[in-house]
Formats: C-alpha cells, structure tokens, sequence
C-alpha cells in the first residue's frame, strides 16, 4: 500500500458515489514525476546545467555532426517559445557551450553548434545520464517495464495525436 492507495481510501469512504481510480493512476504519475524531477535536476546541478540547458545541449548532440541545428529546429524539438530559447542560448552562449553562426544552408537565417567544450561536457553528462536513468527505473521489475512503456506510449500517442 502507498500513499496514494491511503488516499484513495479516504475518498471511496468520503464520497463512495465517485470512481476514483484515475485518481489513483494520474497520482501516483504525480508523485513519481516529481520525485524523478528532483532527481534529474540533481544530476544536472551537480554539472553545473539545469533541466532546460541539458535539453539545448542534447539536442545539438544527437542531431549528429556537426551537432549544431537552426534556432527554429530547436524550439520545435524541445517545444519552448521563441523567448525561451533566446534566454536559454543567450546563457549557453555566455558559457562557452554553445556558439551562434551562419547558417551555410541559408545565409538569412543562423545556426546554433556546440562548441567542443559543449560538446565534451554533454557526452560527460549524457553518460551520467543514462546511469542515473537506469537507476530510477531499478525498482521496476524488467518484465513490467515493457508493457508499461508500450501503455504509456499509447497514452502519448492519444495526446500528440489531437
């Protein structure tokens, strides 16, 4: 039993004339977000990067050499507003980690790359990264993890489908 089950059993007591159980389910997606949340954002703290900066920098990383994309790529891979990526690569920038250019492709428009401290950094943290994933997921027997993902896929895919 879990906090959440504890919860639930109040209101079924409470007010029995309502099925709880997405309750139960959007809770507990709740409470694991945000203790994986804390988690992450230890691991890129302790990098010196933020949840949102770590997001910039991998992306550049596996778009693959020259690991660079144009601003309008990267706001649509990480889904933020034009605003939000300026200030994000604005601070980026200011740390070596990122360098603006022209695009070669289109010289009206720019391109934004790794800088080779950038990308020494990222694959440090990516490695970690994946490390700390793995861990987190520990408590999930293997033989769940499969379903679970193919059920929480699904449930994506009805949301980004709409």
């Amino acid at each position: 039993m879990d906090q959440v089950d504890r919860i639930l059993s109040q209101w079924r007591q409470e007010r029995p004339d309502l099925d709880v159980g997405p309750m139960g389910t959007l809770g507990r997606l709740k409470r694991l977000t945000d203790r994986l949340t804390q988690e992450l954002n230890s691991l890129y703290a302790a990098h010196g990067l933020t949840a949102a900066s770590f997001d910039v920098l991998a992306t550049l990383r596996r778009a693959g050499p020259p690991h660079a994309l144009t601003p309008s790529a990267l706001i649509s891979w990480t889904m933020v507003t034009s605003g939000t990526m300026t200030n994000r690569l604005d601070r980026l920038e200011e740390a070596g980690l990122v360098a603006r250019g022209a695009n070669p492709e289109d010289r009206r428009g720019s391109v934004v790359a790794l800088t080779p401290e950038g990308l020494a950094l990222i694959d440090r943290v990516v490695t970690a990264h994946v490390a700390n994933q793995h861990r987190l997921l520990a408590g999930l027997p293997e033989a769940q993890r499969a379903g679970f993902d193919a059920a929480l896929r699904s449930w994506l895919a009805a949301f980004e489908e709409s």
